[in-house]
Order: C-alpha cells, then sequence, then structure tokens
C-alpha cells in the first residue's frame, strides 16, 4: 500500500507518505472542531435544517478545509506538495462545470 501511495503521490520514501496521512489526519480533526465551533457560534444544531446545515458546509467548511490543509501541510513542511495537490483538485473541478464545445 504504501508503495501505491508513492508511486500516486510522486514521493520519495515511505515516511513522506506518512508525513502525508498524518496532514490528512491534522486537517480533518482540525476541521471538525472548527466547524462544531462556527455551528455553535451561529446557533445550527442536529435540528437545524438540512439545507441549511448543507449550504454552510459547502461554502465555508470546504474552504476552510482547503486553507486548513495548506496550513498542516506547511507545518510539516509539505506546503509545496499540498499546493500542488490543491491546485489538481481545483482543476478537476473546475473540468467539470466547463462546458464542452460538442456543436462545431
Amino acid at each position: 500500500m504504501i508503495e501505491k501511495l508513492k508511486e500516486r503521490w510522486n514521493v520519495r520514501n515511505g515516511w513522506d507518505v506518512l508525513v502525508i496521512l498524518i496532514v490528512f489526519a491534522c486537517t480533518g480533526f482540525s476541521v471538525l472542531y472548527a466547524k462544531r465551533g462556527l455551528f455553535y457560534l451561529i446557533g445550527l444544531t442536529p435540528e437545524s435544517p438540512a439545507w441549511l446545515r448543507w449550504t454552510i458546509n459547502i461554502l465555508i467548511i470546504l474552504p476552510l478545509y482547503q486553507v486548513i490543509l495548506l496550513a498542516w501541510g506547511w507545518i510539516w513542511g509539505k506546503f509545496d506538495f499540498f499546493w500542488e495537490f490543491e491546485k489538481r483538485m481545483f482543476a478537476r473541478i473546475g473540468s467539470i462545470f466547463k462546458r464542452k464545445n460538442t456543436a462545431k
């Protein structure tokens, strides 16, 4: 599994893979706590409308995740990796919304 991740992420060794996995874990926990705090501050509860909770997640929590991911990547010395990772991810998301010109 480590070898597959090394190849997929184009990193040199198992230590790099471990650091990348740690950064993803730290980001996940950080966003979880940030989300709880944000929801508490604005008064959202599990009983709040699902559409409202999902809207907040998409508009605020998703971008916050990206920022926190870069911050943890910088702390662990992998900022360049995560910067490229995010650029690739946003390029994929952008390609979904681009219309393909099929009529010529």
